[in-house]
């Protein structure tokens, strides 16, 4: 399985975005994307970090 190497996220007119995922083995994935799911996304990533930040200080305490 690939690892995460780089993304970017390219407006494309108003409501569409172009989301490039590239792993480290040289395969980028494309996809369009409305402001709403990147949003979606976006919430879904801050949630899973939070939890895990918040299972971090867990056990350091």
């Amino acid at each position: 399985m690939a690892t995460l190497a780089r993304f970017n996220i390219e407006a494309q007119d108003d409501e569409q975005f172009l989301l490039r995922i590239e792993g480290d083995d040289g395969n980028t994935v494309e996809l369009t994307a409305t402001y709403d799911q990147l949003d979606l996304i976006a919430e879904a990533i801050e949630e899973h970090l939070d939890e895990d930040f918040e299972d971090a200080d867990v056990v350091e305490e």
